[in-house]
């Protein structure tokens, strides 16, 4: 009997019970019907082995008591127990057998609750990874987001910065060539001072030569004149005019040539490049050679009435203390020539573009104005101004839209029609001296030239001046053309 009970104690049975009983519990609203009468049964056949064994002992014990001992405790105890219709059926194995069979199923059951608690570890630990994966994969699609959003913004700011550096590089192309226009127009200039101090240097050289010339003639005279004291009287009385020439006769041939160079370097030169400005603005080459034309003709028309207005304050200042041997009139010539930068040249070009400013022909784009050529209009009024001065003056000759083509008179543009015999419009005026023409102009003929003429609202004005136009010191009308041409006044 003892080693029956001290094996049924080895077995911890009751706490294997205890066990399962216990996590039926914690399990029993979670595992379904099947699950529960599952566990249930379990529980009664590891009971019922479990009596078993005790009842095994129970007969061993009553067979060392002898044959009354313990009589009394199965009458008050075991036989009231079994009224109660509980009936235990005998085990068809053998106790040792029994005690095996419930030992193997401890240890499965242990076995199994380790398994399962280790799969439950295992599970948390999968789930805290996933967790902790979810929670890097949200990270991971924030950066994304945050990235796609910092790519887009770089890719704006590229494109704007792209854009910005295009327009950079476009404004320092055209600045670049500006300045390269710049230099050459710088380099040109050069070339045009290196002719003038060359031209200046062969004047004074005639000076010296025409200025020894007049002291020997002055000599001569001196020695031819009669040393009576007679003929001094007579000569101090009414003196003689001076037969030298004045500065202005002097160099009225060289001021001639050099005048008539700069004319043709204008026309090379000058136009060329006030040509290249309009064309940034308008894309008409007709529009704007009629605008460059017609600048030259108002300059001339400009210069000649402030030389005749500078003339006529000359004249008036030097009349009432004039005494040496020239004229009034050479002197005032002679004056201007000394003093040509006298001549207000800005306020000719101003003349220049309100004129051009109210000429129906011509017109420019409104964010544009004449002022852009008005290094231009200055330079041709200086030159015109300068050429009234000369005996006799240089003037342009007389244009008209329609007017019969003369080979005389102008050369036809290289777009012209060779056989048309009628001027469409004027490229550049011609020079001329009196009736003679000293330098030609540029002229386009076509066909139909007349009809377009005679549409034409407003035909360019004569270089020789309008009839119309007034001095602004006297008041009084201009004269002739004619005359405008061959004066000196």
């Amino acid at each position: 009997m003892a080693d029956s009970l001290r094996k049924l104690v080895n077995t911890t049975c009751f706490s294997v019970l205890q066990d399962k009983l216990e996590s039926w519990y914690k399990d029993y609203h979670v595992i379904s019907c099947d699950q529960n009468l599952n566990r249930c049964c379990e529980l009664v056949e590891l009971t019922s082995k479990i009596q078993g064994q005790l009842f095994t002992i129970l007969n061993l014990t009553a067979r060392e008591g002898g044959h009354y001992a313990g009589v009394d405790i199965l009458k008050s105890r075991l036989l009231p127990w079994l009224g109660t219709s509980f009936s235990m059926a005998t085990s068809s194995v053998t106790t040792d057998t029994s005690l095996n069979l419930i030992q193997e199923t401890v240890e499965k059951e242990r076995k199994i609750r380790e398994l399962s608690a280790s799969h439950l570890n295992d599970m948390q630990k999968m789930e805290t990874q996933l967790c902790s994966t979810r929670l890097q994969l949200e990270s991971v699609k924030q950066e994304l987001e945050d990235t796609h959003q910092h790519l887009d913004d770089t890719k704006n700011m590229s494109a704007t910065t792209l854009l910005a550096t295009e327009d950079e590089i476009l404004q320092m192309k055209a600045e670049l060539r500006e300045a390269q226009d710049q230099v050459e127009i710088y380099k040109r200039k050069l070339d045009v001072l290196e002719d003038y101090e060359r031209q200046v240097r062969r004047l004074k050289d005639e000076v010296c030569f025409l200025t020894a010339e007049k002291s020997m003639l002055q000599e001569r005279l001196v020695r031819s004149r009669s040393p009576s004291p007679l003929a001094r009287r007579s000569l101090a009385s009414s003196p003689v005019r001076s037969e030298s020439p004045t500065r202005a006769q002097l160099t009225n041939s060289s001021r001639h040539a050099r005048l008539v160079s700069r004319f043709s370097d204008m026309y090379a030169v000058e136009r060329l490049e006030a040509q290249s400005l309009l064309r940034r603005y308008i894309n008409d080459l007709e529009l704007v050679q009629k605008i460059i034309f017609i600048a030259t003709v108002e300059a001339f028309q400009a210069a000649k009435l402030a030389y005749r207005r500078f003339k006529l304050r000359v004249r008036k200042t030097l009349s009432p203390s004039h005494l040496g041997q020239e004229t009034l009139e050479d002197s005032v010539v002679d004056y201007i020539v000394r003093n040509l930068d006298l001549y207000d040249v800005q306020a000719g070009v101003n003349d220049v573009i309100n004129v051009m400013n109210v000429n129906p022909r011509i017109s420019l784009p409104p964010e544009v104005d004449y002022v852009l050529i008005g290094s231009f209009i200055r330079e041709t009024c200086r030159v015109a101004f300068a050429m009234q001065t000369l005996d006799p003056p240089l003037d342009l000759a007389f244009t008209s839209d329609g007017e019969l083509y003369s080979e005389s008179k102008y050369r036809r543009s290289y777009d012209s029609e060779f056989t048309a015999p009628l001027v469409v419009y004027h490229v550049w005026p011609a020079l001329v001296e009196g009736d003679s023409v000293i330098v030609k102009g540029e002229a386009v003929t076509r066909r139909g030239a007349l009809w377009r003429s005679s549409r034409s609202s407003s035909p360019v004005r004569s270089c020789n001046g309008s009839p119309t136009r007034t001095l602004g010191f006297s008041g009084s009308r201009s004269p002739s053309p004619g005359r405008l041409s061959t004066s000196r006044l």
